[in-house]
């Protein structure tokens, strides 16, 4: 049974505003490449990755999502940005996290299998391309991430972009 006080806790969480969440991987190949997928529901490129579920953690879901997404099962690695999402016209605010997700082998590469109804295909980036196949805020978080990746380190990112 629920007790007054527990109850209102209830009700007062469940009134809290609500952020759309996903969380990626960033692979880099033995050259230096990104590894990107191409979305067959929204234009651009991105990290292989996705919407963190309820009661799923960040980490947990983007485990899941490289293996939903590539059919590779992938351990993610240290997390190397949280990016804010601001609001626009076609989409709530959100939080985008990344996390590392180790070098990607030849071996592995040639393992990746996609799912037709969501990945049309998928293609490794020299970090000075990334621009051509990235919308520009996803590009910025991608210089984001791999920048920490080189320094050992975390980011906190709103839109792509150092805060201040």
């Amino acid at each position: 049974m629920t007790t007054p006080d527990a109850a209102a806790q209830l009700a007062w969480q469940r009134g809290l505003p609500r952020k759309r969440m996903n969380a990626a991987c960033l692979l880099v190949d033995g050259h230096s490449r990104v590894l990107l997928v191409k979305p067959t529901y929204r234009p651009g490129w991105d990290l292989p990755g996705g919407v963190v579920e309820q009661d799923e953690s960040p980490y947990a879901a983007a485990r899941r999502e490289v293996g939903e997404e590539l059919a590779l099962d992938r351990v993610p690695g240290r997390l190397l940005a949280v990016d804010w999402v601001p609001p626009s016209p076609l989409r709530t605010e959100g939080l985008a996290l990344v996390f590392d997700g180790g070098l990607l082998t030849d071996d592995a590469a040639a393992r990746i299998r996609l799912p037709a109804d969501e990945l049309a295909d998928w293609t490794l980036v020299p970090e000075e391309n990334l621009s051509d196949f990235a919308q520009p805020h996803i590009a910025r978080r991608l210089h984001a991430c791999l920048a920490a990746l080189r320094a050992g380190s975390s980011l906190f990112l709103a839109d792509g972009l150092p805060p201040g």
